[in-house]
């Protein structure tokens, strides 16, 4: 694997500055698009009146989508070049988006998420790779908290934005509001991003295709699966998970002794590389667990309607965004695992915070404080790890490096959901056996008072159940502090 040698600290890099600024409209997309479904999957299965089961299929058949094309990317960007795979990402998306709009039922909403999911799958890893490509290594963090910035954005806008479409319009309009923001990314991206030659030498590793695609969506599928049912034990959880995990084992065997793997695995062979990977593994099955459990209690124990949630969920997204432009400018200047260890100290204690006082009657200014400290150390984390794991690597290492950092975040935030659904589930069967299952989303069906008088017992289940954030985020601590280099 090669080398990149360390440039000397210079000027600001203006040109990749200029760059990532202008690929973050693109990223918004993705990221707004994840948090509006934050808010949406309730009143959805009442709009389309769908079972909840059926209806999560919008997300889950967006994740399958996501992960199955996630594999390609490496390849596809050195096929086509970073540009041109980023517009045809972009506008696959928008398609997509257009399509649940105008869908006519859950089966054709579903099939429009997946063609979502292929278009979003691609733009993350598309999007840092040619922003890193474009940085020089000793500007990296700088350029990642640019890229970062819709983090702030989207938790922000896509909550409110989100809950107030169905609020005051139509589900429809959580999904048309992409078509004016995709248009634009493409339109400023094409001013500004330089033209890349493809490179079509590179063949495409189909054996390797048919092994890691297939794990990956099969995988993901099973772990939808756990959060669907609650139950982890299940014969279609046991099968997909097995036959995913076999062929993703396959395809690492293989690809070790392959020069034209469809994923260069060497990158793990970087310290800093698999160190990173270690903790956004565990970090983002924490944040995106706890992302899911927070809007739940808010609408089911409190009774807020999706909009007061999203609110609700503003100082987080705030302090996460925020952070993460002083962290990223920071790992620039002094060791990475410094900042990064910080983070996650704060992100558990602020875990921590609201898993010990969440309750029916918990002040709201409690738990949003809680959650804010949380925000701050979400910020010091995730994009300053993926910095620090990608900075030493060459620019013909970084497509690998990417897809492999955006497929382990993908698994991780299908495993945090699915290991939070199933213990949320178990402590609802033993306490409530009105929700079928344990499924607390069939609480949206409840009488109003029947569901005050359950509150109690509901929002003591979720306290348990934060428990899972807090102890993922001390093991990633314990491998940042063990693990990522001293000096970088």
């Amino acid at each position: 694997m090669s080398q990149q040698l360390e440039a000397p600290r210079a000027a600001p890099d203006r040109r990749a500055s200029r760059t990532a600024t202008v690929l973050v409209l693109g990223a918004v997309l993705v990221v707004l698009d994840t948090t509006v479904m934050n808010v949406a999957i309730g009143p959805l299965s009442r709009s389309m009146d769908a079972a909840l089961p059926v209806i999560q299929w919008v997300a889950t058949g967006y994740t399958l989508a996501m992960a199955a094309v996630m594999p390609v990317q490496a390849w596809a960007v050195e096929r086509l070049g970073g540009p041109r795979l980023y517009y045809a990402a972009v506008g696959l998306f928008v398609t997509g988006s257009l399509l649940a709009g105008l869908a006519w039922n859950v089966e054709t909403l579903i099939g429009a998420r997946v063609v979502q999911g292929f278009g979003g799958g691609l733009v993350m890893p598309t999007v840092m790779t040619i922003a890193l490509r474009a940085a020089r290594p000793d500007t990296r963090g700088r350029i990642m908290a640019i890229l970062g910035i819709p983090v702030l954005i989207g938790p922000v806008l896509g909550p409110v934005l989100g809950g107030w479409a169905i609020d005051a319009l139509s589900w429809r309009w959580i999904f048309f509001v992409n078509l004016p923001l995709g248009l634009l990314a493409v339109l400023v991206a094409r001013r500004v991003l330089p033209r890349e030659a493809p490179n079509p030498t590179r063949r495409l590793d189909v054996v390797g295709l048919l092994l890691l695609s297939p794990g990956l969506a099969l995988l993901a599928y099973g772990l939808a699966s756990i959060g669907e049912s609650g139950n982890p034990l299940t014969p279609t959880v046991l099968g997909a998970v097995g036959l995913g995990a076999a062929l993703i084992t396959g395809f690492v065997l293989r690809s070790r002794n392959s020069p034209t793997a469809l994923v260069d695995l060497d990158v793990l062979r970087v310290r800093a590389m698999a160190a990173g990977a270690g903790v956004i593994a565990l970090f983002a099955a924490a944040y995106f667990g706890s992302m899911f459990l927070a809007p739940l209690y808010y609408q089911v124990v409190r009774g807020e309607s999706a909009t007061i949630a999203g609110l609700l969920l503003i100082p987080q997204a705030l302090a996460t965004g925020l952070t993460m432009q002083v962290a990223g400018r920071l790992i620039d200047r002094v060791p990475a695992r410094r900042v990064i260890a910080a983070g996650l100290a704060l992100a558990a204690a602020g875990f921590i915070a609201f898993t010990t006082q969440v309750s029916a009657e918990t002040p709201y200014w409690v738990l949003v404080v809680a959650l804010t400290v949380a925000g701050v150390g979400v910020g010091a984390t995730l994009m300053p790890t993926m910095t620090t794991a990608t900075r030493g690597l060459a620019d013909a290492d970084v497509p690998s490096s990417t897809t492999v950092l955006n497929v382990i975040n993908q698994v991780a935030v299908s495993f945090g959901f699915a290991m939070t659904s199933v213990l949320l589930a178990t402590q609802l069967t033993h306490k409530v056996p009105q929700l079928t299952g344990g499924h607390v989303g069939d609480a949206y069906a409840l009488p109003a008072e029947r569901l005050a008088a359950l509150a109690p017992v509901i929002a003591a289940s979720i306290e348990t159940t934060f428990v899972l954030p807090v102890v993922l985020t001390l093991g990633a601590l314990a491998v940042a502090l063990l693990l990522l280099p001293r000096r970088t």
